[in-house]
């Protein structure tokens, strides 16, 4: 139980932040609750951000924060990284144009890279977005199987599209039996048929899963996972080998997605850590440095279902001679392998692959010197991840799923949070964190010493 508090933090944020207070309510007047994503709100407001570099951010009251969140994870190199934007300014004044609107060469240079590290792509394509990747990566499963449902696991993120967003984030009493979830809807407007036909599995339990996946063996031709969940709470070494042998048994696609882990918890993402091979793979998120960009890779006789060689297009009316539209997978997008940002992500990829091995070793200082001062208060809790990304729990037990993670401590996690933006250290309340290249040891060392506050304002004096 935390002690008596001072006044309550968010009280003290909403004075701390009366600028981006202001701003917020005139940006509700262009958009709806004043974001153009609802991830970026928080209650009562979120801190509205005017200038960042390097691994710090500058918000409208002119207030310094060292930015733990890096843009959920995006900004692996961070703010603004020198490297990054001359590659980008290069890549328009070499090439003279920042889209061609055909193939061009980086596409091939930055896909050659990727299958280095990612050796399962054994062909790619790219997509604008991590969700786009995972959407076209359901497409492609099912052109692939002939079967059209797909499995996911509950607490697991995919992207803002009616087939995924089921079982997210759903309430414990609602979702089912532990071993047999119920598939949830997690927004208004989406058809119904979605809790019908996306199949939510448990998280690190092998044997349900399996009795799940046979029992629909010839109605799922995908299954999709974070090998990580949430980015933080990884699977079991069993639990991976285990699936990717049912899967393969079954005739299941297996999806890794790693838009979260991909280059976090290694260039080679968490399938090189757990050495096993999906059928195809989505990456985002850091692989652009804060550009927008996904990409889909896998198994050539998969990612194959969409080469337009393979018969006609929706857009092309020439059909006369020519298989149909239906006899092709289509996917298409005038920004897919945009120059500018392959450009920024092979700088990202230079940059990572000489101080990887850097960010490693301060995130790891950082989520040990949590984990001890929460000791150091006797706190029941610890920094949980894999690489560069990690979360904060106050848990007695150890953490494998969703719902082991509804029964720590929520309410303090994010009233430290709180304390935090208080202290300047940027952190979106209950979100996970991240580091970049651009963390320093002294990054590290002051947040550590804004963390020994907090812990003393909300559990008093340390215990020993």
């Amino acid at each position: 139980m935390a002690v008596q508090k001072l006044e309550h933090p968010i009280l003290d944020y909403k004075k701390e932040t009366p600028s981006s207070q202001v701003f917020m309510e005139e940006a509700k007047k262009v958009m709806p609750g004043g974001v153009t994503a609802n991830i970026k709100y928080f209650e009562p407001h979120p801190v509205v951000m005017k200038h960042g570099k390097g691994s710090k951010l500058t918000d409208m009251d002119n207030k310094e924060y060292i930015d733990l969140l890096m843009s959920y994870g995006s900004l692996v190199t961070g703010h603004g990284h020198e490297q990054v934007k001359n590659a980008v300014i290069e890549q328009m004044d070499r090439d003279g144009t920042w889209l061609f609107g055909t193939p061009h060469y980086l596409e091939v240079e930055m896909g050659n890279r990727l299958q280095k590290h990612f050796p399962s792509m054994e062909l790619l394509r790219y997509t604008n977005s991590g969700t786009e990747a995972t959407l076209l990566s359901l497409r492609l499963a099912a052109a692939h199987t002939g079967k059209h449902k797909i499995a996911k696991f509950e607490g697991h993120y995919h992207g803002g599209y009616d087939q995924m967003l089921v079982s997210v984030n759903p309430s414990v009493k609602e979702a089912g039996e532990e071993e047999a979830p119920c598939s949830l809807p997690e927004s208004k407007g989406m058809h119904p048929a979605h809790a019908r036909n996306t199949i939510t599995l448990p998280f690190n339990n092998l044997k349900a899963c399996e009795k799940i996946l046979t029992k629909h063996k010839d109605e799922i031709g995908a299954v999709m996972i974070e090998p990580v969940q949430a980015g933080f709470i990884p699977a079991e070494k069993s639990f991976m080998k285990g699936l990717r042998a049912i899967t393969d048994e079954l005739g299941i696609v297996l999806i890794f997605d790693e838009v979260k882990t991909g280059y976090r918890t290694c260039l080679g993402g968490a399938q090189k850590l757990y050495d096993v091979t999906p059928d195809l793979t989505t990456l985002g998120k850091a692989v652009g440095g804060g550009y927008p960009v996904g990409v889909v890779g896998g198994k050539k006789e998969i990612m194959m279902h969409s080469a337009p060689s393979q018969g006609s297009d929706v857009f092309d009316s020439s059909q006369s001679t020519r298989s149909s539209s239906k006899d092709v997978l289509f996917h298409s997008g005038t920004y897919n392998g945009h120059p500018m940002i392959l450009a920024a992500g092979m700088a990202v990829l230079d940059i990572l692959e000489k101080e990887i091995d850097d960010v490693m070793k301060r995130t790891e200082t950082l989520k040990n010197g949590i984990s001890e001062m929460l000791q150091k208060y006797g706190v029941q809790g610890e920094a949980v991840g894999i690489g560069s990304i990690f979360s904060v729990v106050l848990n007695k037990d150890k953490i494998r799923n969703y719902r082991d993670l509804q029964k720590t401590d929520l309410a303090t996690r994010k009233e430290i949070d709180f304390r935090l933006l208080g202290k300047g250290i940027y952190v979106k309340p209950m979100n996970r964190y991240s580091i970049s290249t651009a963390h320093s040891d002294e990054d590290i060392n002051k947040t550590l010493e804004a963390y020994d506050e907090v812990l003393r304002e909300v559990y008093g004096g340390p215990r020993f």
